[in-house]
């Protein structure tokens, strides 16, 4: 078996794959590989490249997966993800994976972004302040689950409500209110996030269904998972696939 025509018209647009040592060292396992993800699996749907690789690199996030990251995140650049919507994607991990697991993320992309030249700080994408943060955030809540989370900040056993109102103000009134990215790009690239690193599952069929509610639908959601597949492998990939299922019976 040898790479076909696919992997290498695909090659020509991601040229910073040629560099890999694997190519020397691991040549059959490479040509497994690539066959597979950049051939078999991107033939297997209409998905652009900007979306693609979105996912990917969320997913590669969710699944610790720093080396294949910095790849893929140079690949990005050069077929015109821009800076701004790959560093939010980074920025929005933090609330669903935590800084110490985003951390050497950010770092790296810090680094590729400067071998590229990219002049850091990127400009500001918040839109909120310390006082507005709250209610921006559950109108964001609002916007993508429905009116019944318009409340939910304050809902709650008294030791507890504190995490209700800081997934209002915080995951949803610091990142999904900033610019760069839409409602739809950050549902979808947090579904990549809670189904690459797994243990997820209730979370999972929530933002399955808040994806299906705004518009991207169960057929998207398959199409993500299987981009996702090669970097993240079956298991969990059938997991996030059975989350789908029972997130559609919840919004038929």
């Amino acid at each position: 078996m040898s790479n076909s025509n696919k992997v290498k018209e695909y090659y020509k647009k991601m040229s910073l794959l040629y560099d890999s040592d694997l190519l020397k060292n691991d040549p059959e396992f490479m040509e497994i590989f690539n066959n597979f993800a950049f051939d078999e699996v991107i033939s297997q749907d209409n998905l652009d490249d900007k979306t693609r690789f979105m996912a990917i690199l969320s997913a590669l996030i969710g699944c610790q997966g720093i080396d294949e990251y910095k790849i893929m995140l140079s690949v990005s650049l050069e077929l015109g993800i821009t800076p701004t919507e790959l560093k939010e994607i980074v920025y929005q991990s933090t609330a669903y994976l935590g800084i110490g697991r985003v951390l050497p993320f950010l770092k790296a992309t810090n680094e590729v972004f400067e071998e590229d030249g990219i002049e850091l700080p990127l400009q500001s994408q918040s839109t909120t302040t310390k006082e507005n943060r709250r209610e921006k955030g559950s109108q964001v809540q609002m916007d993508i689950f429905g009116e019944h989370m318009k409340d939910f900040w304050k809902s709650g056993p008294e030791e507890s409500k504190h995490i209700n109102y800081w997934l209002a103000a915080n995951c949803f009134g610091d990142y999904y209110t900033r610019t760069g990215l839409d409602n739809k790009q950050r549902e979808m690239i947090t579904f990549c996030f809670l189904s690459a690193q797994g243990g997820c599952e209730p979370q999972l069929i929530s933002h399955a269904v808040a994806n299906m509610r705004i518009g991207n639908d169960k057929e998207f959601l398959i199409k993500i998972i299987s981009q996702c597949l090669p970097y993240i492998g079956y298991p969990r990939s059938l997991n996030a696939l059975n989350c789908v299922n029972e997130a559609y019976k919840n919004i038929k």
